[in-house]
């Protein structure tokens, strides 16, 4: 076969803009391509609701990559075991109620089970903003490549309109931030010290709708909520994603 550098950039230049320009409007972004979103995304998506995935970096996976201090493994306990043999990761116990897994296939398995179920990524893509309107609900984002904001250069960004958002950008709470700074009815208190029974007892009660048309996922829950941080442990992480789903496709009929 004869290739054609042309026709390799024609191809990935068309079948991209045509995944932008079919998320324009869409049912719901996630913004933060971490344990909760991933699993956020790809439960709604398996539901047939429109979603795409958007994250600042290049790569997906958050803080999962990196285990503990860049030592490859993540723990989750008892009550999230169904999660990782719902997306087939593979974990050992380490002492009972402990589930000890290799975090690159708990990142590799969480993305192409978001992929299959037909999330689109929009990887080193920032959120700059949100869209709100008469009705006071946040009705889209404001998007921009991410490099644009590295280099510090002043390029105006896009649109795309969304009926829910979720924030699951982690310890920084960027959206809800966002709206915050804004003058918006939502105060993010910020994450407290480290406490992992404490902060996974109360991530699921924190995962909920904090602004019309926003509700947060992840550790982006326990910063709006002030709650404590929990370390290497992510069973948390993917019940908040799980949930947040639930409560998105319940807000949307679903």
């Amino acid at each position: 076969m004869k290739l054609n550098e042309v026709t390799i950039s024609r191809a990935i230049l068309e079948e991209q803009h045509q995944a932008f320009l079919d998320h324009l409007e869409m049912d719901v972004a996630v913004v933060g391509g971490g344990p909760s979103g991933l699993v956020c995304a790809a439960l709604l998506a398996e539901r047939e609701i429109k979603c795409a995935l958007i994250e600042k970096k290049l790569s997906i996976g958050g803080g999962m990559w990196g285990g503990g201090m860049m030592f490859p493994r993540i723990v989750v306990q008892k009550e999230a075991q169904r999660l990782f043999d719902r997306f087939g990761i593979t974990y050992r116990e380490f002492e009972s109620g402990y589930y000890v897994a290799k975090s690159v296939e708990a990142v590799s398995k969480l993305t192409a089970a978001a992929c299959d179920a037909g999330v689109e990524f929009f990887n080193l893509t920032s959120v700059e903003d949100v869209m709100i309107r008469s009705d006071g609900r946040v009705s889209g984002l404001v998007i921009n490549w991410s490099p644009i904001d590295m280099t510090g250069l002043h390029v105006d960004p896009l649109t795309v309109a969304c009926t829910c958002t979720v924030d699951a950008t982690g310890h920084d709470a960027a959206v809800a931030r966002m709206i915050e700074r804004r003058g918006g009815d939502l105060q993010v208190k910020g994450e407290s010290f480290m406490w992992a029974e404490r902060a996974e007892s109360q991530i699921l009660e924190h995962t909920r709708e904090v602004f019309p048309g926003l509700f947060v996922a992840g550790m982006a829950a326990n910063a709006v909520a002030g709650e404590c941080r929990m370390g290497p442990i992510f069973g948390g992480m993917l019940l908040s994603g799980e949930r947040a789903a639930d409560l998105v496709a319940a807000r949307l009929g679903r």
